[in-house]
């Protein structure tokens, strides 16, 4: 099958007949640090269940849940040990039966995390494949000798040179057989083998698990990597690289259409609910994402890519650079006309693994809540279906580490490892570690101004934003012109828009080095967009203005002189019928 579309098949709508997720909002709680419940200092389910009527004022349609799965927390929950069921940390199966029924009750809908790469190397499946070369289960992971005239175990020694994402090398050697296994990521997150039949069977019996506790859909971690060269060649070791760049080798491989069709047909076609199912795809070019979203091919409904938060830095994402607007609009318009005919995107500046937008693309200081409304409504008016990560409802900045030892991301820790090992100067990389880290989306969800951002009773596992005194949700919730409430707005309008969902896009003015500025049309309906990308106030030069003076203004004030004069790092946008 491979690369062939399936044939054209009816696709999946609810009773209105529009696929629901088109106009959904999304919100992703990290469930570690939204809200605890029981004073541990680490967030629960029954913490996110008691928060649901903020949720709702939002809101908000969906609740993607970042994993609470039985985890050693290597990579703090996304390194799974047990597929069905709860960490203690986060609670019990009762208690997200609990938050099912909590979201179900205020009309929202629950989207798990699937981490189906890779698992723990706790979990009873790897502790079975690593126990011998006899056992039933060794062919559920990659497992390869080391190279032919290599003593095994010793530098050079894997069976190639892909470096791991999180520093190292991708193979880890295990002493009691004698060979190495594949990690693209920590060496505690074996690479699960998709080749092997069974496994998949197995991880289609872990979605209908939750499928059947009314859980509506799935956000499936780096999926686009399940497929790989089964070779696993050499890759390309790049200027000032210590190893080889496997990623030709397992973004979007051979097998992976084939895989999604198959995951589809044995597992979401059946369903008798309407789900959504969302692909996180690093690497993914826009051709393959119309393969993969095309409604005819039943893979998946939308696809997570990184090509807009990958123009600020260099090799890299360590390296930051000042972000060219010119070439965000020009990334953010392909994906807009690329996907128009066909396919669906998802749409976001923030989530658990980006530093705070606010602060990456904006003004987190002055001007924080003119830049993050208008970072909202330039993103929430594209054509796609929005995320809003916790906190950024709120215009929340990055934090403030001091110490190596402040922060908990190992991705991070290690990077800080590896560099300074190297010979780099510990400031210079903590330097880079406080602009970049993902432990910047990580900290605590500021409740109010009380002790510990009123997360939690007791110790935090992570230290919250020193801002929260006055950057917090229950100060946002009473200031009428605050970010949260400008978020409900750009929500509420794409419940009651259409041409927000279905219009065409149209970018305008691509040269300009400022002003973010593009039209959604509908039939009559024509809404203009507008966003101010400085710190200083700019007159919007289009040769269609007088059009636009006499503009109903849906989002933003009015402006001064006139519609199309833009404070700094001001959000506007117009509608006009006719």
């Amino acid at each position: 099958m491979n690369d062939a579309a399936p044939a054209p098949s009816s696709v999946d709508v609810d009773r209105s007949g529009e696929q629901w997720w088109k106009t959904a909002v999304v919100y992703q709680v990290y469930p570690r640090s939204f809200a605890d419940s029981d004073g541990d200092g680490v967030g629960d389910l029954a913490g996110i269940t008691s928060r649901l009527d903020y949720l709702a004022q939002l809101g908000v349609d969906v609740l993607w849940l970042s994993p609470v799965y039985p985890s050693p927390q290597d990579d703090n929950g996304y390194d799974v040990a047990d597929y069905t069921d709860i960490d203690p940390t986060f609670g019990t199966l009762a208690d997200l039966d609990d938050l099912v029924e909590g979201l179900h009750a205020r009309g929202m809908k629950l989207v798990m995390d699937l981490v189906f790469n890779h698992s723990s190397d706790e979990h009873p499946w790897f502790v079975a494949s690593r126990s011998s070369v006899e056992d039933p289960k060794r062919d559920w992971y990659w497992w390869r000798p080391g190279r032919d005239g290599m003593a095994p175990g010793t530098p050079g020694a894997e069976p190639n040179n892909w470096g791991s994402f999180f520093s190292g090398p991708a193979w880890a050697f295990d002493e009691a057989t004698g060979e190495y296994y594949l990690h693209l990521f920590s060496r505690k997150q074996p690479d699960l083998n998709w080749e092997n039949p069974a496994v998949r069977a197995a991880l289609y019996d872990v979605m209908r698990f939750w499928l059947d506790r009314g859980v509506d859909g799935f956000r499936m971690d780096v999926v686009n990597f399940v497929s790989k060269d089964t070779a696993l060649p050499d890759g390309i070791v790049h200027p000032g690289g210590r190893y080889g760049d496997g990623s030709p080798y397992f973004f979007s491989g051979p097998r992976i259409h084939e895989f999604l069709h198959e995951l589809h047909r044995e597992v979401i076609a059946p369903h008798d609910r309407p789900t959504m199912v969302v692909g996180e795809m690093p690497g993914v070019t826009l051709e393959e994402a119309r393969r993969f979203t095309d409604p005819a091919r039943r893979e998946i409904d939308m696809v997570f890519q990184f090509e807009h938060v990958q123009l600020d830095h260099e090799a890299s994402k360590w390296d930051a650079i000042p972000l060219d607007l010119r070439e965000l609009k020009a990334s953010l318009a392909r994906w807009q006309v690329g996907l128009a005919d066909r396919g669906w995107n998802s749409l976001y500046w923030n989530n658990h693994d980006q530093p705070r937008a606010v602060s990456r693309f904006a003004d987190d200081g002055d001007h924080r809540v003119p830049a993050a409304k208008m970072l909202g409504t330039v993103l929430h008016l594209h054509r796609g279906t929005p995320y809003v990560y916790q906190g950024e409802e709120l215009g929340l900045t990055n934090t403030s580490f001091d110490r190596i030892e402040d922060f908990r991301d190992i991705e991070s820790v290690n990077h800080y490892a590896e560099a300074v090992a190297d010979g780099a100067d510990p400031e210079r990389i903590l330097a880079q570690l406080r602009e970049r880290s993902r432990d910047n989306a990580r900290t605590p969800m500021p409740w109010d101004d009380g002790p510990q951002a009123g997360f939690t009773t007791g110790e935090p596992w992570i230290a919250p934003n020193p801002t929260f005194a006055t950057i917090n949700a229950r100060a946002a919730v009473d200031d009428p012109d605050s970010v949260f409430h400008h978020y409900r707005r750009l929500i509420e309008l794409r419940h009651t828009e259409p041409v927000v969902v279905h219009g065409d896009f149209t970018l305008l003015l691509p040269d300009d080095a400022h002003l973010y500025v593009f039209t959604r049309r509908l039939d009559d309906v024509e809404l203009l967009v507008l966003g101010n990308f400085s710190g200083q106030p700019r007159d919007v030069p289009l040769e269609d203005a007088r059009r636009w003076r006499d503009a109903e203004v849906l989002v933003g004030e009015p402006g001064t002189p006139d519609q199309l004069h833009l404070g700094p790092w001001e959000g506007r946008v117009l509608r006009r019928a006719g």
